[in-house]
C-alpha cells in the first residue's frame, strides 16, 4: 500500500476562492490523490459533502485512503469531467456550492515510469490517465502522419522546432519508450530546452494532451460547471500551462459577458446571457516560499468566477474524444 504523500498545489488559495459554506456541497473535478478534497472537508466545522471525480484508478484508491474518516461524506466516482453533469445529477449534487478543476496531471503519475508521463526513467509510452482507454502515447506516436505530428507537436506543446522534431520521430520509428522518444526529440531540437526545460518536455506536453483530449474535455467540463453550479457558487480552477489557462481565461470571460455581437452589430442577435460573475480579474499565483517547496507549483494560475444567480441552465452536451 503505498503511503499518501501528495502535496496539493496552491490549498490555502483553493480553499479560500471555494468559500466553504458549512455543510455545502462541493465537487472536485481532479480528485487525484485528495489533497484538496481532504482540505475542503477540514475547512467548516459543519463538513460539506463532496463528490471526487478522477479518471485514474490508482489514484482514487489513494484518495479514499487519505478521506477514509470523512467517507460519509464523500462520493468517488471513476470518471471524467467531461462527464460532470450527468455525474452530478447521478449523485444527487445539482447545485453545488462550488466546483474546483485542478487541471495538468498529478505528481504520482509523473513519478511512476510504467505511466509513461515523464522522460525522467524508462517507461513504456502509455501517458493515459485512464487505462481503460485505447489510444496510448505508442499508438500516437507510431501512426500519425509527419505533418500531423508536426502540426500537434507546435499548436499543443507551442514548441517552434515542430517540423523538426516530427520529421525525427517519423524516422526513428518504431518507438516504444520514454526515453526512445526523449532522445530522438532532444537530438532533433539540437539538444537545448527553453531555459531550465528539456528539449522534450513540450513534444511530451503535446503528445499528453492528444492521448487524453484535454482541452476538448476541459471545455466540455467547465460549460457544464455553470450548469451544475447553484446561483453564488464558486467555480475555481487551477491550470498550469498557457494552452490551459488562455482556454480557461476565454471561457470566464465569454459567460461574464452579456450580448457577445459586439459594438458594431446592433441590435443583438446573439441572446447571450451572462452566466459568470468574475471574482477577480487577476489571476492567483503561488508565493515564493511555496515555490521553493513544492517546484512543480511554479507555473500554476487559479482563476476564479461565481455562478450569477438567475441564470437559465440549458444542456450541455458531454465530449471524450480517444
Amino acid at each position: 500500500m503505498a503511503p499518501v504523500v501528495h502535496n496539493p498545489v496552491m490549498v490555502r488559495e483553493v480553499v479560500e476562492a471555494l468559500g466553504i459554506r458549512p455543510g455545502g456541497s462541493y465537487i472536485d473535478c481532479t480528485v487525484g490523490e485528495g489533497g484538496h478534497a481532504e482540505a475542503i472537508l477540514a475547512a467548516a466545522e459543519q463538513a460539506p459533502r463532496l463528490l471526487g471525480l478522477d479518471l485514474d484508478e490508482d489514484s482514487l484508491a489513494t484518495a479514499r485512503r487519505r478521506l477514509e474518516k470523512h467517507l460519509d461524506k464523500v462520493t468517488l466516482v471513476r470518471g471524467s469531467y467531461a462527464g460532470l453533469e450527468r455525474f452530478a445529477v447521478d449523485n444527487g449534487f445539482m447545485g453545488a456550492d462550488g466546483i474546483l478543476f485542478d487541471l495538468g496531471f498529478s505528481s504520482a503519475q509523473l513519478d511512476r515510469p510504467a505511466r509513461g508521463f515523464s522522460f525522467a526513467g524508462e517507461g513504456p509510452l502509455d501517458m493515459r490517465f485512464d487505462t481503460r482507454q485505447k489510444l496510448t502515447a505508442e499508438r500516437l506516436v507510431n501512426t500519425m502522419s509527419e505533418r500531423e505530428l508536426a502540426d500537434l507537436i507546435y499548436k499543443l506543446g507551442e514548441e517552434h522546432r515542430s517540423r523538426r522534431i516530427a520529421r525525427a520521430i517519423v524516422a526513428a520509428r518504431p518507438l516504444t519508450t520514454t526515453t526512445q522518444l526523449a532522445d530522438v526529440v532532444a537530438r532533433a531540437a539540437g539538444g537545448h530546452g527553453h531555459g531550465r526545460i528539456h528539449p522534450a518536455t513540450r513534444t511530451f506536453q503535446a503528445i499528453r494532451i492528444a492521448v487524453n483530449a484535454e482541452l476538448g474535455n476541459i471545455e466540455a467540463g467547465l460549460a457544464q460547471a455553470v450548469q451544475v453550479l447553484a446561483g453564488g457558487g464558486r467555480l475555481v480552477v487551477l491550470s498550469y500551462h498557457s494552452l490551459e489557462d488562455r482556454l480557461v481565461k476565454e471561457f470566464m470571460r465569454r459567460e461574464s459577458t452579456g450580448c457577445l455581437c459586439g459594438p458594431s452589430a446592433p441590435p443583438c442577435t446573439c441572446g447571450h446571457t451572462a452566466t459568470l460573475r468574475l471574482v477577480s480579474r487577476k489571476v492567483v499565483k503561488p508565493t515564493e516560499e511555496e515555490v521553493r517547496t513544492n517546484p512543480r507549483s511554479r507555473s500554476a494560475k487559479i482563476r476564479v468566477a461565481e455562478r450569477t444567480l438567475g441564470a437559465t441552465r440549458k444542456k450541455v452536451t458531454e465530449r471524450i474524444t480517444w
